[in-house]
């Protein structure tokens, strides 16, 4: 049985994201032949195509990080109907400069939690539109946009609750049989 990689961003900067939690209890309650390293975005400058010729340090362990990942996943929230200007950051020196982007045909998957009642939905789907451009293969359905009230999540990633436990257990079934399928077709050098 293979190990898939799978390169994690969390996308916001908060120390007290609901996100954050989110992503450790996705972590826990995932097939156990994929191995999480989260891909840190805090300490991007903002992107300039100036850079294009010479990247600084973190941008080039940001794209370091995504070349070493099997697959990536995407645990944010909404930020004004949007993604949080730090992932898109992220996002913009991942993807540059042009011919070198680093998730071309990246195996990807999209989920976030809020308190509100539609998630991440909105967020979601602008997120999902930038990394069509950037050619990732992004993993369709299901889509999980989670309303995280408090306890239903423990500070280490234990579901409270049996039914968002098994749901989201499901999700990440299905995010590793996608990076299979997609890593039998366009296998990662």
């Amino acid at each position: 049985m293979s190990t898939y990689k799978v390169g994690y961003f969390v996308g916001s900067l908060s120390s007290a994201s609901i996100n954050r939690t989110l992503s450790k209890a996705l972590i826990r309650l995932a097939p156990k032949d994929l191995e999480f390293t989260e891909i840190p975005i805090g300490n991007l400058p903002l992107y300039s195509p100036d850079f294009d010729a010479d990247y600084p340090a973190e941008p080039r362990a940001l794209k370091e990080a995504i070349s070493a990942s099997s697959a990536v996943l995407f645990v944010t929230p909404e930020y004004n109907r949007s993604i949080p200007g730090a992932l898109k950051n992220a996002i913009d020196w991942a993807s540059r400069p042009w011919g070198q982007n680093s998730f071309n045909h990246v195996p990807a998957a999209v989920i976030g939690a809020s308190p509100g009642q539609i998630g991440t939905a909105l967020a979601q789907q602008s997120l999902r539109g930038v990394l069509s451009f950037c050619n990732a293969r992004q993993m369709t359905s299901p889509e999980a946009y989670v309303t995280l009230r408090p306890g239903l999540v423990t500070d280490d990633g234990e579901v409270t609750d049996e039914s968002t436990a098994a749901f989201l257990r499901d999700f990440m079934q299905e995010f590793r049989d996608h990076v299979e399928r997609v890593l039998t077709v366009l296998p990662r050098d």
